[in-house]
């Protein structure tokens, strides 16, 4: 249940003002039909990770235990590095899928491939590292991707003007720095 409940919240916290967060704005404002942006949204996010959540639990196999407990130590401590560098939306994700695919498949195109090489993915491959508990990771992270997009399908910029998105950054860093040493410091983690 750690598994579950960590990814949930890690993810949560470190998708608030990411770029993915931002292209839930976009398909909202583009669109105006929630429903189907949420579905595609949860589509694209299992599909996503499900195999981040693979490839963390395939890592195990790779490395041995101690190499293991610095590779995801140090992924954890850059993570806290990363969650401090502010996310854009980069301009040809936000309108690049076409039309003829509906809402529903143009949110599921554009989400699964901007979470390529994202915060939540790379997250969710130390994670599932983490853990031996591969579906706890994977329905966590996606838990916690839809706790903070759904909202902001719905809500919009109403919601995101009143986060204060710098101080969920600092607490989303403070939380993967201590991952990262905790597992550093604990070698029974690995």
């Amino acid at each position: 249940m750690d598994a579950f409940l960590i990814s949930t919240s890690v993810v949560a916290l470190a998708e608030m003002g990411d770029k993915t967060q931002l292209l839930s704005l976009v398909l909202a404002a583009r669109y105006q039909r929630p429903w189907p942006i949420v579905w595609g949204i949860l589509v694209a996010t299992l599909a996503n990770h499900a195999l981040a959540g693979a490839a963390g639990a395939w890592a195990t196999t790779l490395l041995g235990p101690q190499l293991l407990r610095w590779v995801l130590g140090l992924s954890f401590i850059a993570m806290a590095v990363w969650m401090l560098i502010p996310d854009k939306l980069d301009d040809d994700q936000a309108g690049s899928a076409a039309p003829r695919l509906g809402v529903f498949g143009a949110t599921l195109l554009a989400f699964f491939l901007a979470e390529m090489g994202d915060k939540t993915q790379v997250a969710t491959v130390m994670l599932a590292a983490q853990y031996d508990a591969y579906l706890w990771v994977v329905a966590g992270t996606t838990l916690g991707m839809m706790l903070a997009n759904a909202p902001v399908v719905w809500l919009g910029e109403r919601i995101t003007r009143r986060i204060p998105i710098r101080s969920v950054h600092a607490i989303s860093a403070v939380i993967f720095l201590l991952l990262g040493l905790m597992t550093l410091l604990a070698p029974g983690l690995a």
